[in-house]
């Protein structure tokens, strides 16, 4: 039985996260329906990184298991033919080896969070970008979100749904990247750890947030951090901006 892995593109606003739910809308049940009519099922896949309700993707990594062989050109192009008209893209397909697994092969995940600062209101990227009205400090930001990086203890930045069983993780990369739009300033977040806490990337921008408006200090996401508490959190930022936009495996899969 070969194994496929897919690098997987989708637009998660009407969705209700990655992971297939009972009588709602997800990206899983959509790839396993089109699964479905190319191959009798059931079909379960496993992916990189559940990502929540609203969340998108440009680099998701899933894996599926099916009887024949197929040559990955022609599966991702039959895939993209009955994954219309949801939003979701098959980006390429490569044929893996039986134990290799899309979640627990993965070292590092990237995640992308942009914020537009603008007045106007959204129309090309509405519920792509989390839109404010005033322009951030994106160096006093960056001073905050230098106190994230490294090993802690991540409880403030921690859904208190998360069911990871330890709060404490490493977090490679915290980098703020400002770009001037000619109608609006963009804030790029870029986000790399091995693993994350459920709600931490969207935890982590929303306290950062506040400090760019110049409501906390950089000093405050440290008190924050620090406290070990939910309650310490700033808003936790709306789920439109974030991106997981890339995986990284010992051996990259897709050969690029």
């Amino acid at each position: 039985m070969p194994r496929y892995a897919l690098l997987v593109e989708y637009n998660g606003a009407p969705f209700s996260g990655w992971q297939r739910q009972n009588e709602q809308s997800s990206v899983q049940g959509a790839i396993e329906a089109a699964l479905a009519k190319l191959e009798a099922g059931p079909h379960k896949i496993a992916a990189a990184g559940r990502t929540d309700a609203g969340v998108h993707a440009t680099g998701q990594v899933a894996h599926c298991d099916l009887t024949r062989d197929w040559e990955p050109f022609r599966l991702s192009e039959a895939l993209n033919f009955h994954l219309k008209p949801s939003p979701v893209a098959i980006a390429a397909c490569a044929v893996v080896a039986d134990d290799w697994h899309a979640r627990f092969d993965a070292r590092k995940r990237h995640y992308v969070f942009r914020i537009i600062s603008r007045r106007a209101p959204l129309t090309f990227e509405k519920g792509q970008m989390w839109r404010v009205n005033r322009p951030l400090d994106a160096g006093a930001m960056q001073k905050g979100a230098d106190y994230l990086i490294g090993l802690h203890d991540f409880t403030t930045f921690r859904s208190t749904l998360c069911q990871a069983k330890s709060p404490v993780k490493t977090l490679n990369e915290l980098r703020i990247e400002q770009i001037n739009h000619a109608n609006g300033i963009e804030y790029r977040f870029h986000v790399l750890a091995r693993s994350f806490l459920h709600n931490q990337v969207r935890s982590f921008v929303g306290s950062l947030e506040r400090v760019g408006s110049g409501a906390w200090s950089p000093e405050d996401v440290k008190t924050a951090l620090e406290a070990r508490n939910r309650a310490a959190c700033g808003p936790v930022s709306p789920p439109d901006g974030l991106y997981l936009a890339g995986v990284t495996y010992p051996s990259n899969p897709f050969g690029t």
